[in-house]
């Protein structure tokens, strides 16, 4: 007669986990001409989470996306993002958050801090972070968790500073940008 036992990580193991790119998405969202929100996608996703099983504190994360895979489901205006007035793709290939701190508000939300580039600047950001969703096995014996998590900057801050004022007041396109991440992670 044979005892099973449930293998859990040690207390200080730390684990990696890479970005799925085919299942992860880092998506923006911005005013047009003062009236309504246009959303944008990236579909270029790469990066790891170093996760400490015993401290989420010392966990790390580090997510790499590619400014030319940028898609608003509009060619032309697709195509002056990529250009010197916003991202500048030949000059800024990537935008990079490498996290310097998380901050547990509970088992599935945490505040996690770090340095966000955009556009060769970099700034101090703070994402709202919903999971990581419990550990799933997927059909090929990989083990997945999800996050979801949220920030709101001002692009101006990036160089981002294009824009046109509008015959009637106001202008094009709004400062204040929402960033939202929808991680796919596969264990290493």
């Amino acid at each position: 007669m044979s005892t099973a036992t449930t293998a859990t990580a040690p207390q200080n193991a730390v684990t990696t986990w890479a970005i799925d790119p085919a299942h992860s998405v880092a998506e923006f969202k911005v005013k047009h001409m003062m009236i309504s929100n246009v959303k944008g996608q990236f579909s270029g996703l790469s990066g790891t989470l170093d996760r400490h099983e015993g401290d989420v504190t010392k966990s790390k994360v580090e997510v790499t996306i590619d400014a030319a895979s940028v898609n608003t489901r509009d060619a032309q205006r697709d195509a002056h993002l990529k250009s010197a007035d916003f991202f500048e793709v030949e000059k800024f290939p990537t935008l990079l958050f490498k996290s310097t701190r998380v901050i547990p508000k509970n088992q599935d939300e945490h505040a996690v801090e770090g340095e966000l580039t955009i556009h060769g600047v970099t700034h101090t950001v703070r994402f709202a972070v919903e999971g990581p969703t419990p550990p799933a096995k997927d059909p090929w014996g990989n083990t997945r968790i999800g996050v979801s998590a949220t920030t709101k900057i001002n692009r101006k801050d990036y160089g981002l500073t294009w824009n046109t004022a509008l015959e009637t007041g106001g202008i094009l396109v709004g400062e204040e940008v929402t960033i939202t991440l929808d991680l796919q992670f596969v264990k290493s």
